[in-house]
């Protein structure tokens, strides 16, 4: 099911290759099948063309947690608590206070 998601989305991305939720999708979608690696490149293109994209941040996040890449991971947790903030994306806010937590960081809450 996901192949043909992942099909479907492509072709859209073909339309509108900048398009930050047509890739934040394809991303998710490749984390769905394991093809972590086509995952991260996908939402680090989200960040290149659109970096207030608050959803990306702990996806990414979690996957250079994963890869040993502790203090990338943080530094993307904060720049990604600043855009859920400007957005006032409460679930990314919660979130990526959560993952900062996590490694004892702790972020003054600017609401």
């Amino acid at each position: 099911m996901s192949e043909q998601r992942i099909e479907l989305i492509k072709e859209m991305l073909n339309k509108n290759p900048k398009d930050s939720y047509l890739r934040y999708a394809i991303a998710m979608e490749y984390l769905n099948i394991g093809a972590k690696d086509v995952a991260q490149k996908e939402l680090e293109t989200v960040l290149k063309y659109d970096k207030s994209h608050p959803a990306t941040y702990p996806a990414l996040g979690r996957l250079l947690e994963e890869q040993g890449k502790t203090a990338k991971a943080i530094k993307l947790y904060k720049d990604g608590l600043k855009v859920a903030t400007k957005k006032n994306d409460l679930k990314i806010i919660g979130t990526l206070t959560e993952a900062l937590l996590i490694h004892d960081v702790y972020v003054e809450p600017s609401l």
